[in-house]
């Protein structure tokens, strides 16, 4: 049996989503956030030394990272759905896409929001980041071209991999300029599902990132 641990308000989501998309058995083994640091628990670092989630166990291994989480489902217990082999025309696409969210998009989101969290004061440093995280923004939208999908073959775990970041940048404001990412995200949110894994996995309060500098 897989073994989820999912954290409130956290990039284990998407994993939460993913199972549901593919209709597979799972269990979820639940942690909390700190309410005020927002770090993860110590029952975490209990799972594995980096805390992290979502971590998953599957077949007497430990998992950790989005993308390999998402890919060991999709191969390994999903029977290749979702993903997509060497020999699909959208390979290439859907390895950079599925890399995006990660890879490109969060990173200058969380430092925008350790920018708030820490009160600013570094000008030149946020005005770098916010060039880059228009850019990167402006870059998906238009490759979306207000399609339902990053891939030309249609949904993929691509695209349950850049909701959650998405939804991320919704919280910190990021979205108001990009109504077509705001369409794409909310079709994601339509989809049975995501509404499954919702109320599985317990609802989110992205909110707690909703920070800004004072």
């Amino acid at each position: 049996m897989l073994t989820v641990h999912h954290l409130n308000n956290s990039r284990s989501q998407r994993i939460l989503f993913l199972c549901e998309e593919l209709e597979i058995s799972y269990d979820i083994v639940k942690h909390q956030r700190d309410a005020e640091t927002q770090r993860s628990p110590d029952s975490l670092n209990q799972v594995h030394p980096l805390g992290k989630a979502p971590t998953i166990e599957h077949d007497g291994k430990l998992i950790v990272e989005s993308d390999a989480i998402i890919e060991y489902i999709c191969n390994k217990l999903g029977g290749g759905r979702l993903s997509r082999s060497s020999d699909s025309p959208d390979y290439a696409d859907y390895l950079q896409w599925s890399a995006y969210s990660e890879g490109t998009l969060f990173p200058g989101l969380i430092v925008d929001l350790l920018y708030a969290w820490t009160g600013g004061g570094n000008d030149t440093l946020m005005g770098f980041f916010d060039v880059e995280i228009t850019k990167n923004h402006q870059f998906l939208q238009d490759s979306l071209d207000g399609h339902g999908s990053v891939l030309a073959s249609g949904f993929s775990a691509a695209d349950v991999n850049l909701g959650w970041t998405l939804e991320f940048s919704e919280c910190r404001g990021r979205l108001k300029s990009f109504p077509g990412l705001q369409k794409y995200l909310d079709g994601l949110r339509s989809r049975d599902a995501y509404k499954r894994a919702l109320e599985r996995g317990g609802p989110q309060d992205l909110s707690v990132f909703s920070a800004a500098v004072e």
